[in-house]
């Protein structure tokens, strides 16, 4: 999906200056961090080494092992590497926390980027094709959907606001049984009525105000009314990314250049997770999401100026 939001790369020095020519152009606009990193955001991703994709391009398109189809580095409908890329080959990232791709039916497979997140994620994200998705009912103090909106947050404010969405309900007791109405609805709070419940159940409250999913849209802004508007979306704590420049190669005709793919809407709020919530220096944790779209860029462009130059 695009979203209007908001390395040292392995090789010689010869390679490196290369990559550095073809990356001059991405700057982040809007932040105030003048560091190398912030400015050239491909650059200087910690990446595994991509010597296996250099020798598939050369090699052409491949099979699938699952489906037999020809396909280039990856399968995006089996979302596996196609036979001349081993996937012990390929970085596997550890998230903080699951993420669930809601993909819009009308979306192309081969030109989506979400499946770059389920091939270096494998054990944390899930993709969904609408009007196939989870019900998210009983777990909306737990999840968040990255969406823009009038009512959405900045990361930041991630934990206070689910605090404050979780205050609305009261956590019932595992042990009382089968309730007619979903767990998070038994007893909602009202007026008037607190004394009923004592500091430690407020306190229990408060902890379990804990962020464990991410939702992603994935489709062109066209499409995302469709999904946005579905119920089981509704009530879930939006958040807005900080503006950065996007560096797909399939840019929305008519859109602004701040229009993520779902790929880098992925790596741009983790990286921000990890700095404002777990507080953590970051260190390239998340770098290899962009394994595949880095490369592939990388690609796009000197093609492209391959072709400008004759």
């Amino acid at each position: 999906m695009s979203l209007n939001s908001s390395a040292i790369l392995k090789g010689d020095s010869e390679r490196h200056k290369g990559i550095k020519r073809n990356f001059e152009c991405l700057k982040n606009p809007d932040s105030q961090d003048t560091s190398t990193d912030q400015e050239t955001p491909l650059e200087n991703l910690h990446l595994a080494s991509q010597a296996i994709l250099e020798r598939a391009q050369k090699q052409g398109r491949s099979k699938c092992p699952k489906c037999n189809s020809s396909r280039m580095f990856y399968c995006y409908t089996c979302y596996v590497p196609v036979e001349t890329v081993p996937t012990r080959e390929i970085p596997v990232v550890k998230l903080p926390l699951k993420i669930d791709i809601i993909k819009h039916p009308n979306e192309t497979d081969g030109k989506s980027t979400a499946v770059h997140a389920k091939l270096l994620a494998p054990d944390d994200v899930a993709i969904y094709t609408y009007p196939c998705m989870p019900d998210y009912e009983e777990m909306k103090h737990e999840i968040a959907l990255i969406f823009p909106g009038p009512n959405s947050v900045s990361v930041k404010d991630i934990p206070f606001s689910l605090q404050n969405k979780s205050k609305k309900y009261v956590i019932c007791d595992e042990e009382e049984g089968p309730l007619p109405e979903p767990a998070l609805k038994c007893a909602k709070l009202k007026a008037g009525n607190d004394s009923s419940l004592d500091e430690h159940s407020l306190h229990s409250r408060s902890k379990s105000a804990v962020l464990k999913k991410i939702v992603f849209i994935d489709s062109t802004w066209n499409q995302t009314n469709k999904i946005i508007t579905d119920e089981r979306l509704q009530g879930l704590l939006q958040i807005e990314l900080k503006s950065r420049k996007t560096c797909f190669w399939r840019h929305q005709k008519g859109k602004p250049d701040t229009y993520l793919s779902t790929i880098e809407a992925i790596y741009y709020f983790l990286v921000e997770y990890h700095k404002e919530l777990l507080k953590e220096k970051y260190e390239g944790q998340y770098d290899n999401l962009l394994f595949f779209f880095s490369f592939m860029y990388k690609l796009i462009r000197n093609a492209k100026c391959s072709a400008g130059k004759e």
